[in-house]
Formats: C-alpha cells, sequence, structure tokens
C-alpha cells in the first residue's frame, strides 16, 4: 500500500518551488524577473534583454527629436527662389484642402538661406548651429504623410497608423530589440516639452506587452518619474514586493499563462532598479560647465536650456544602453499651459519659428557634437522630423497651415551619408514629386540602420501579424552610407 497522499484540487502549487513555477510559465519572464530583484543572472531571458538582430546594425541606439506641431519646410531645409519671385501672387495650381481653408497667396520665406560644409548643403539662418553641421545631415525633402490634422498626422507618424491602439516606434525598438540596460527601460520619453496632441498613446505599447510602453521621464520635475522616490524603507518595501510577487506567481499557477501577469512581475523588477537608476541619470552634477554650455544649458531662455537638458540626457541614456529615446519640444513662452505643438504657426510664422529654432538648434547641435566626441555618434541615429510640413502659400497674412503633402525631415549618425539631400518637393515646396518617400519608409530605414528586417518584425494581434510600416515600406538606400 503506498504511503503517498491522493493531491487534491487546488494543492498542486504547494509541490512547486517558486523557481520551477516561474521557469514553466509561458516566456519565462516571470523567472527573469526573479532572478533580478535577487541579483542573481538566470538563463531564461526578458523582454528587455538584448534580442539578436536580423542582420549586423549600424546603430544601437535611435534619438528621436520630434518637432511636435510641423516645421515649415520652406523656411528651413527646403529653399524656393520661385516663393520670393512670385510673394504676393495666387497659386498657379489648384489648392487642395486645409485645415482651416483660410488660404492666402504665395508666401516668401522671412529667412536667407546658406550652403555649409563641404557638401554645400543649404540650411536657413533659423538654424545656424545645425547647418554648421550640414556634412552630417542627410535630409528627406520628399516626405509625405496621410494625416493633415495634428492628432490623426502624430499617430501616423509614430505609429503607422493614423488612430489610436497602435505601437509607437520606440516599442517597436523595444520589442525587436530589447535593451542593453538591465535599470532603465528600452523606450524613454524625455517629457518636459509634454504630450503632444493624441495623447499619451502617440508614445503607447498597443498590443505589444506592456513592458514596451515608453516610460516618460521630465528632468524639470522634482521626481523626474513618477512616484520614482520610495515612501517606505527599503525593507518594508522589498516585504510588499515579495508578498505581491507571490500572489502573481500564485495567480499563474492556478490559471495558466498571462501576458498581463508576466509583464507586471517584468515592471515590478524595473520599477525596483529604476528607482536609483534615474535620480542618476537626471544628476547632471559630473556634466563639465564646457559641455552645459556647449547643449546651451547655460541660456537665459528657460525653454531653450530645458531642451538642451533633454539633449544632454539623451546622451546619457545613450551610455547606458537604451534603445529608443524621443525628445519634446517646449511651449513658446506666450503659449504656456497649452497642448504641446509649438511648431504650429497659422499665423505669426515669423515670431513662432524663430522662437522655436532658437529652442531646439544649438542643443542639436551640441548632441550631435558631444556624441563624436564621445566616441557615440556612429552607433547613434538621430531622427529630425515633424508630423508634416507647412504651406508655400499663406494663411491669412503671415502664416502657415499644413502640408502633408511634401515635406522635409533629416538622418544624421552612425550608417548614414552626410551632407547629402533625396527627394525634391516642386518649385513652390507643395508636393513631392521627385523620389517621394513615406513614414513607412522612414520607419523601415531606421529599423534597417538598428539590424532589423522591418518585414520579419511583426506580431501577431486579432488573427493576423501587424508590423511597424504595415504592408508598406522601403528602406531609403540613397541615405545610407
Amino acid at each position: 500500500m503506498s504511503n503517498e497522499r491522493p493531491i487534491r484540487a487546488g494543492q498542486a502549487h504547494a509541490l512547486l518551488t517558486r523557481r520551477d513555477m516561474l521557469a514553466r510559465c509561458s516566456t519565462g519572464f516571470g523567472l527573469a524577473a526573479l532572478a533580478g530583484l535577487a541579483g542573481r543572472s538566470l538563463a531564461a531571458p526578458g523582454p528587455f534583454a538584448p534580442r539578436p538582430t536580423h542582420f549586423r546594425p549600424k546603430v544601437k541606439s535611435v534619438i528621436f527629436c520630434f518637432m511636435s506641431g510641423g516645421v515649415s519646410h520652406v523656411d528651413s531645409f527646403d529653399p524656393k527662389p520661385r516663393l520670393k519671385q512670385d510673394h504676393g501672387k495666387p497659386m498657379p495650381v489648384p489648392v487642395r484642402p486645409t485645415m482651416f481653408n483660410q488660404n492666402g497667396n504665395i508666401m516668401a520665406s522671412p529667412w536667407e538661406f546658406q550652403r555649409h560644409g563641404q557638401s554645400g548643403l543649404p540650411v536657413s539662418e533659423l538654424f545656424p548651429h545645425i547647418g554648421a553641421c550640414a556634412d552630417d545631415l542627410a535630409v528627406i525633402r520628399s516626405m509625405t504623410s496621410i494625416g493633415n490634422e495634428h492628432a490623426q498626422a502624430n499617430y501616423f507618424l509614430h505609429t503607422g497608423f493614423t488612430l489610436g491602439g497602435y505601437p509607437s516606434a520606440g516599442a517597436w525598438m523595444s520589442y525587436g530589440l530589447g535593451s542593453e540596460c538591465d535599470q532603465l527601460p528600452g523606450f524613454v520619453v524625455l517629457a518636459s516639452g509634454g504630450v503632444p496632441l493624441g495623447g499619451v498613446n502617440v508614445f503607447g505599447n498597443g498590443f505589444l506587452p506592456a513592458v514596451h510602453q515608453a516610460s516618460l521621464i521630465d528632468p524639470t520635475q522634482k521626481e523626474p518619474l513618477a512616484n520614482i522616490t520610495p515612501r517606505e524603507p527599503s525593507m518594508l518595501q522589498r516585504r510588499r514586493l515579495d508578498f505581491v510577487g507571490r500572489m502573481d506567481r500564485d495567480h499563474l499557477v492556478r490559471h495558466g499563462s498571462d501576458a498581463q501577469v508576466e509583464a507586471a512581475i517584468q515592471n515590478y523588477e524595473v520599477a525596483f532598479r529604476m528607482q536609483s537608476a534615474v535620480p542618476d541619470l537626471a544628476d547632471l552634477s559630473g556634466e563639465s560647465e564646457a559641455t552645459r554650455r556647449l547643449y546651451g544649458m547655460d541660456s537665459s531662455v528657460r525653454e531653450k536650456a530645458e531642451y538642451a537638458r533633454q539633449c544632454l540626457l539623451a546622451r546619457r541614456l545613450v551610455e547606458r544602453g537604451v534603445r529608443f529615446i524621443e525628445l519634446t519640444c517646449l511651449p513658446r513662452p506666450a503659449e504656456l499651459g497649452q497642448i504641446g505643438n509649438p511648431w504650429d504657426q497659422h499665423g505669426g510664422l515669423k515670431t513662432g519659428h524663430t522662437e522655436m529654432a532658437f529652442q531646439v538648434d544649438q542643443p542639436i547641435a551640441g548632441l550631435i557634437r558631444d556624441l563624436k566626441a564621445r566616441g557615440l555618434f556612429e552607433e547613434t541615429l538621430i531622427v529630425w522630423a515633424g508630423e508634416f510640413g507647412r504651406t508655400p502659400f499663406a494663411q491669412a497674412s503671415d502664416g502657415r497651415d499644413h502640408n502633408p503633402f511634401g515635406f522635409s525631415v533629416w538622418l544624421a549618425g552612425g550608417g548614414v551619408r552626410g551632407g547629402t539631400i533625396h527627394g525634391a518637393t516642386d518649385e513652390l515646396g507643395y508636393h513631392a514629386v521627385q523620389d517621394v518617400c513615406t513614414v513607412y519608409d522612414l520607419w523601415a530605414t531606421v529599423l534597417h540602420l538598428a539590424g532589423m528586417d522591418h518585414e520579419r518584425l511583426t506580431y501577431r494581434f486579432g488573427g493576423r501579424d501587424f508590423r511597424l510600416t504595415d504592408v508598406h515600406g522601403e528602406v531609403i538606400r540613397p541615405v545610407l552610407s
């Protein structure tokens, strides 16, 4: 007669050690979390573990300088002499509906363009510092969008779809590549500029596991990340986390694999580690005065100084192995408290664009120079883009409306052929007419530089495979070195 006692329903979990149970749970994320909290290294990879690329990558990290509101390409990187020649005349071609349909006549750029560097790349006098880096830039003058309204266009630029609920490019990067940093998430938004129209879902994970959504860090706040400062002694916090972990693991044993619970376990691990990592990241006391001045942190204009802080923090995040960092423009002084689309000048173009260019010009150029000085430029990709461009004709008397039919973005960094121009708009700067590019092409190129085939980076949801580039996109090879 056997001495073994029968196992009753609900008792099976008592025969499993925590390690056995976590190892058996779906992807094993829980086991990795337990290892992280215990300070041990186990074989089971978590979602932030570095993942193999499809081919050898050119870059390890991406910095996305998002120019929220829509920069005027004909006033920045796409000079159009005909605008000056025909200033005040009616448009000679049909005008498509705009956001407000208060369309005037052709308006010349208030700024002159100068050629810079050995490449002779023309840049508006709005950007003297970035212009001095012209030989590092690959300017794409033929970008297009299908969104003509801010929220719609912001979603499209970030996710490849015009509606919310889809993963942001940063979430796709985190999902596809993992991270080289076990103390910070793979996708960080430096959010001192606030959230653009469309809300936080612009930075969301969509249907990807929740661990891949952006962490919003605001360096202007006493707590750069909400609740990052422990509210209780570490021993008590450790006991609370252990208790929550036991409850979550018991749930997994009883009910089987649950992606949301697995993500929660992993998030506990990351949050625990970020309590020391984020304050250390935000502490710039170790940066020299020369470095601060390089970025423009000594500026008396608050908005410029804070954007400079973002650029400096972006370099520090790259040094720590974070995959995707997005920067946010701060509101103009006259628009404090408004929703974040500060490049959106339907009126007062000259004043608004002057203020915004002053805010970002030196800090971005400082970032390029600092990355170079530290040997990080060749393993980092900088993407500069707004959600659309602006019309060559006036709105009212001195503004420009939205123009998704042809505008400029630029890339700089590893794998990029600097000092180049790709594509063209027509002689008015209204429509892209040569080597027309889409947002899908932009992200296909970014993923390619990061070692990922955009057609193979997929996630099955709702019965189909989704990807950042939907069913479109080609790598823009002429801008690659």
